[in-house]
């Protein structure tokens, strides 16, 4: 019997504000445990909270960007449950008026477009974090509490069970930051805890309908583990009920290392939070007119991105949906199109060798030490034929660990190509002479026997012949 994955996330998202949600504690990460805390996040006795306006605003801008229903009237509830990290015994969340309802995210995956639809999105208070001295909770002799994250403002974004593999979890958890990140709610930092995932899976025989019993996957903090987990645990429930066992309803966690998920708790339902409407803050009323003017400040989204550079500046679909996918990488490769580069040689150069540095630094685009005006001027470069596309390879690194101009780099180490004929015929001639079996070969019709000998010119020059100059001069000599 063949099972088919029944796959729906919940997504957390930490929003850009600059302090939280209910209370003036600022929002920064990494500061001091327990120095960005106040009697309102804390929950002391006697305070009362405020929202935070742009809390709203920035729900009702991606609720809008992701297709959602904004409703004129919602409000906040309380969920009741325990755990050291909730110092009020309860967090403050939206239940059955939540801001935003329905929606879609469209994802592409094997070629396939699949649109995942949204059952809500709301607004709701991050709990605190709870430090261990040890690899988990059970291996800890202590446990701290640090409470600076408490009441830091999310947004819950909840999907139907759509999704059928972990790959399309994955594709439409990048898509979902995609959208996010363009329209600077949020940086969606999965190392920095600032998007968290939860995936609640089940599996079912291929072509039936009624759903099967679910475990709840949580806190998973990368893409690729998302993709591993959701495999991982379809796989295992699909063979625990060949096996004839019975799944059960619980959340489990996916431990990084050994690549399984393991048994945390028995899953609650939504009875044992016990939600009720929370009396300390008024019921939230949105006007029309304040959703139009947020609806005119939504930018230009990841897809009509995609499709202007593939309509208008001509890049192929690929590359066009890799430089789109980030914001900063799609502002930055557009700035240095703007430079005069060339839009494919653009492309090659931003998914190459300065993915490869960002990658090494661990940075964005936007943080990179070399602007878009400096890898445009090292492009252009190659372009007059000044250096090659070799030397240039070597010429990034310089620029970003000095700071140094293209131009510069270029001068301080000699690197200018040799393009004058007088100079590289007698380097030239001097390869063949020295090479009489590679000649012999090419003369013998071995063509492939010249790659050999341009290596040589190569070598003897440090790299820094015109390559199109000895492939010309190397066939004249030989043919001659």
């Amino acid at each position: 019997m063949k099972y088919e994955s029944v796959i729906g996330l919940e997504v957390h998202c930490e929003l850009k504000t600059k302090t939280k949600i209910f209370c003036g504690c600022s929002t920064e990460f990494g500061a001091e445990p327990n120095t960005h805390v106040c009697p309102v996040c804390l929950g002391l006795p006697g305070v009362l909270p405020v929202l935070n306006k742009e809390v709203l605003h920035f729900a009702i801008k991606a609720g809008l960007a992701l297709h959602c229903d904004i409703l004129p009237y919602s409000k906040f509830d309380r969920k009741n449950y325990y755990y050291p990290d909730l110092p009020k015994n309860f967090q403050t969340s939206q239940y059955d008026l939540p801001i935003c309802l329905n929606g879609h995210v469209d994802i592409e995956v094997g070629g396939e477009t699949r649109r995942i639809r949204l059952t809500r999105i709301h607004m709701e208070e991050d709990a605190g974090k709870l430090v261990h001295n040890g690899a988990s909770i059970d291996t800890s002799d202590t446990t701290y509490v640090d409470y600076n994250r408490t009441g830091v403002p999310l947004l819950e974004i909840v999907s139907e069970p759509d999704i059928r593999s972990g790959e399309e979890a994955k594709a439409y958890l990048e898509k979902l930051r995609s959208i996010l990140q363009y329209l600077d709610v949020s940086d969606c930092r999965m190392e920095e805890g600032s998007m968290r995932c939860d995936a609640n899976i089940s599996v079912r025989p291929v072509g039936t309908a009624e759903l099967g019993t679910k475990a709840e996957l949580k806190n998973i903090n990368s893409f690729s583990g998302v993709q591993k987990g959701i495999e991982f645990e379809a796989v295992r429930q699909a063979e625990l009920i060949e096996d004839g066992g019975t799944v059960i309803q619980e959340t489990r966690g996916w431990d990084e290392n050994k690549e399984i998920t393991v048994t945390q708790r028995v899953k609650e339902g939504t009875n044992d939070y016990r939600f009720f409407p929370e009396p300390d803050l008024i019921p939230i009323e949105v006007s029309p007119e304040w959703i139009e003017e947020i609806r005119k400040e939504i930018p230009e989204m990841p897809d009509a991105r995609c499709k202007r550079f593939t309509e208008e500046l001509g890049l192929p679909e690929y590359d066009a949906n890799l430089l789109t996918l980030d914001k900063q990488t799609a502002d930055y490769f557009e700035a240095v199109v703007a430079a005069g580069i060339d839009v494919k040689t653009a492309s090659n150069w931003m998914q190459g060798e300065f993915a490869k540095q960002l990658n090494a630094a661990g940075l964005t685009a936007d943080k990179a030490p070399v602007a878009p005006n400096a890898l445009a001027e090292l492009l252009e470069l190659i372009s007059k034929g000044t250096i090659s596309g070799k030397i240039a390879k070597s010429v990034l690194p310089e620029m970003w660990q000095s700071g140094k101009a293209a131009a510069e780099v270029v001068k301080e180490k000699g690197l200018v190509q040799i393009s004058d004929t007088g100079a590289l015929e007698e380097i030239i001639k001097t390869i063949i002479a020295s090479n009489p079996q590679s000649v012999a070969d090419y003369k013998a019709g071995k063509k492939k026997a010249i790659g050999f000998l341009v290596g040589q010119v190569m070598k003897q020059t440090k790299g820094r012949a015109n390559p199109g100059a000895v492939n010309e001069l190397l066939i004249k000599n030989l043919e001659a």
